[in-house]
Formats: C-alpha cells, structure tokens, sequence
C-alpha cells in the first residue's frame, strides 16, 4: 500500500460551460478513476487547480459589489472555490465509494498554505485565473477593472494573472496525514490552499492564488507521501512539445529532467509548474513522481505517464 497525493487539474472539472450542474458532471466522471485508485489499496490524497473557479467568481463579485454588500477579498474567494470544488468532489467520490460497497469515506478540509510576505510574486504577478480573452475583449475588461494585469497564457488567449506565492508550509498538514491513516480519503489543499502569512503569531490572509502543483509537491513533503501523482490533460510530458520533433518523456532521473528544464523545454504556466514541482518532491523526499493523464490514472503500477525518480 503506498501513500499517493494526486493534484488534479482543469481537465477533471473542465466542462462545456460554467454552470454547477456542468462542472459537477465533470468531477463525477474524474472521481470514478480515482476511486478505483483507492479500491486497488492505497492511500489517496486528493487536492486540485480552481484558477477557472476563482477567476469567474471574482468577476461576479466585483460585478455586483455595492457599499453595502462589498466583494470578498482574494483569499476568501479561495476559500469559496475549495469549498465548492471539494464538496463536489467528496460527493462524487463517496457515491462511487459507496455503489462499489467500499468503506472509505472523503472527507473536503479547507487548507491554509503558510507563504512568505516578502515572496517576489507579490510584485510580479504570473498566476492565471478565469476566462481566456482574445486581444479586444482583454481591452474591454481593463476598461472595467483597470487595476487587473493580463498575460498572454500558453499562446492560448489572455487571462487575469495573480501573485502566486511559492508555499512554504501546509498548516493542515498534520490532520491530513492523520485522516489518511484512518482511513479517510481527504480533499485537501484545493487551488494551492488559502495563502496566509505569519504576523504577530497570527496567520492572515494575503491576496494571491498558490499554484497547486507546487502545494501538491509540498504537500506530499509534509505528509511524508510514497509518491506524488499529477494528472493533466497529456499522458506525458514532451521535449519540443507541439513541434514536428516532439518527443515523449518516460522514465526520467530527476538531474535529466533539471536539464530539460533548464533548456526552456516546459512552457510557463502549463507544465513547466508541474515539472518544477515533481522535481521538488523527488529531491527532497527520494520517491517518485509522476505526470499522466486522467485516463492513465488507475494504470499507474505499469509505468506509463512521465516518472521522475532519483
């Protein structure tokens, strides 16, 4: 039995159009692999992405804000978004769970993530959230919200970019590693886990959104996971991705795979996160990573996906 944290991204709440109904179709059908990951033995930790979730319900927030009735702050968004991403995902899991006649029960634990107040991010934001735009309605949103910064995102649009603080300390992490132990199955640490800074022995909340790649690998650390699972939407990761020379990226020593990072092989804000992060894992803990896709998930133990190991 192996201890296995499993970061989730978009794909496995991607679905035709924004509504609840839509995205809890979605989760249902990515809870029904992961299940299958849990009846085959292993301890699972579940955490996933929400920069779609957050940027959306900041946009409404700020779109019907009044004096009266104010929009939330960032992190408290993130809160909001791990709150209903989790409770979509702990009820899917748990009726798989329960039609397969399988004891485990999920449990959704809303996670703060410890970051330093002087991180660099904070002055340079690179996160993405929401929407794509094409060039003329990015414009249009700045007329709106002209303190907003946009980027250009893997050459697939526009979309808002937030401060993405690098996590420093899973604070729930004790009562995650415990509840694995009993047997429960948590959803934990969702989009990168509410950022919060240490002040006056207080936690506070600070405005950003962590990727949830790096909390995952951090999460895995403090856990003292086996393994940390990402599952994406390629079955590999790619040298040359997208180009006539395209490979795919097996089995791969972790001091080979640094040198593919450092070759600029991985793009910002796709996989470059999730490369960064098992190499994070693998170095710091000796185990293994892999990135796959969801369809790859309960296949694991044959050696697909990209496997990083030391």
């Amino acid at each position: 039995m192996k201890k296995i944290v499993v970061a989730l991204g978009g794909n496995a709440i991607q679905a035709k159009d924004n509504s609840a109904a839509a995205q809890q179709e979605a989760v249902s059908k990515t809870m029904k692999v992961i299940a299958q990951m849990i009846e085959n033995g292993d301890q699972v930790a579940i955490t996933h992405g929400n920069g779609p979730q957050v940027g959306n319900l900041l946009l409404q927030q700020y779109q019907g804000s009044s004096k009266s009735n104010p929009a939330m702050p960032l992190d408290t968004i993130s809160a909001m978004t791990q709150g209903s991403i989790s409770y979509w995902m702990q009820k899917a899991l748990d009726d798989q769970l329960h039609h397969d006649h399988f004891p485990s029960q999920a449990v959704t634990l809303i996670t703060q993530t410890i970051v330093d107040a002087n991180d660099p991010a904070f002055e340079n934001p690179t996160k993405p959230i929401g929407p794509f735009y094409n060039f003329n309605e990015m414009q249009k949103q700045k007329i709106y919200h002209p303190d907003y910064v946009y980027k250009q995102d893997a050459g697939r649009g526009y979309r808002q970019v937030v401060a993405s603080p690098e996590p420093q300390e899973i604070v729930n992490a004790p009562i995650i590693k415990h509840l694995l132990e009993q047997d429960f199955v948590p959803i934990a640490a969702g989009g990168g886990g509410i950022p919060v800074i240490v002040r006056d022995n207080h936690l506070q909340g600070v405005s950003g959104v962590i990727d949830k790649d790096y909390s995952a690998a951090k999460l895995a650390e403090d856990i003292e996971a086996d393994q940390l699972v990402i599952l994406t939407t390629v079955d590999n990761a790619y040298l040359n991705y997208n180009q006539n020379n395209q490979k795919a990226i097996g089995k791969v020593k972790v001091d080979e795979l640094r040198e593919y990072l450092d070759q600029g092989h991985f793009a910002a804000g796709s996989m470059k996160p999730k490369i960064e992060a098992a190499i994070e894992f693998v170095e710091k803990t000796g185990n293994s990573a892999i990135i796959t896709s969801l369809k790859n998930a309960d296949e694991l133990d044959t050696g697909v996906g990209t496997i990083v190991y030391n």
